[in-house]
């Protein structure tokens, strides 16, 4: 870990088509080789496929899917008297933000869909619904923290 100061975040611009800088931050973990206009392209086409299944405005199911992926704790690793213990902690709200965007993607991935866009839609479309392969790993890690209670007081 760095000792020097304080490293401030880096000011995001909000994408072209939405105006939401959550979007650019997804498009930006969905990004592959540095092709941010496929990324971008497989995103848009996400968010239309969305609409033409549900029906419902695919912006607000892309919010809903995110807002039900964020995880509340997670467990990190802390090493007190030669024993490594699995400490729950509270996510802080960037991270929250990533690792749900991070689980879309990956789950996303191992769909069998035929093209990305179309994975990616079917698996929003799960997760808004509290269901799917991200919201398995959501449940796994509050699981995770849910079972190491029992460390919380090496919390620090």
């Amino acid at each position: 870990m760095g000792r020097k100061k304080f490293v401030r975040k880096r000011e995001v611009l909000p994408d072209p088509k939405f105006n939401d800088v959550v979007v650019t931050k997804f498009v930006a973990s969905l990004l592959r080789e540095g092709k941010k206009s496929t990324a971008e392209r497989i995103f848009y086409t996400s968010v239309d496929v969305m609409h033409e299944r549900t029906g419902e405005d695919g912006m607000k199911l892309f919010k809903k899917a995110l807002e039900n992926l964020k995880p509340l704790l997670e467990v990190k690793s802390r090493r007190v008297g030669g024993a490594t213990y699995q400490v729950p902690v509270e996510v802080k709200p960037a991270r929250k933000q990533s690792l749900a965007s991070r689980w879309l993607i990956d789950a996303a991935k191992t769909r069998p869909e035929h093209s990305m866009a179309e994975r990616l839609a079917a698996e929003m479309i799960e997760a808004a619904n509290g269901r799917g392969g991200a919201m398995k790993k959501r449940e796994d890690v509050h699981k995770m923290a849910e079972a190491n209670k029992a460390f919380a007081h090496y919390r620090w």
